[in-house]
């Protein structure tokens, strides 16, 4: 399996942590302002970026703006769980070699754009692009009084770590 491929799945395991450790109302609470969102909707948003690259065209596209959006998953942790498991068992599974060309179809702010990238590039960027909501996830969990007891939960590898002096 490719490195790639591998920090991925060793990313989205934390999701599988977090839907383990909380109930349905911790996963749907969106009262922490300011921008309301809740820990369910980004579980959701990571999970459908990963089912968009899972879901190659004929064309060899893949439209990051066709998400399922699904909202059940952002309510339910079982749900989620089955979610995120159809894309780990996916990406397990994957068939396609990650130095590959495709074109992704995104939206930039401008309206829809195509972009052509390898399959490594746009699945480094969806690792990265979830370690980032994860570090939301943080500020919710903070924000409600949830303890995830996972130290590196919404850090990037790459993020130093605080040195505590004696």
């Amino acid at each position: 399996m490719n490195v790639i491929v591998e920090s991925t799945l060793k990313t989205l395991l934390k999701s599988q942590i977090l839907l383990d450790n909380l109930s349905n109302e911790q996963l749907c609470n969106a009262s922490v302002p300011p921008y309301h969102s809740s820990i369910g909707t980004h579980i959701r948003h990571i999970l459908d970026f990963y089912d968009c690259i899972l879901n190659v065209n004929s064309e060899n596209q893949i439209d990051l703006t066709a998400r399922s959006r699904n909202k059940a998953v952002e309510a339910d942790c079982c749900c989620a769980r089955d979610y995120l498991n159809f894309i780990i068992d996916k990406l397990n599974t994957i068939a396609f070699n990650i130095a590959d060309n495709v074109i992704v179809i995104d939206d930039l702010g401008l309206g829809k754009t195509e972009i052509p990238y390898t399959y490594g590039a746009l699945l480094a960027q969806a690792n990265s692009h979830t370690i980032h909501h994860y570090a939301i996830i943080n500020y919710i969990f903070d924000s409600l009084g949830i303890v995830l007891n996972d130290s590196d939960f919404g850090y990037n590898p790459t993020t130093p770590k605080q040195v505590t002096l004696k």
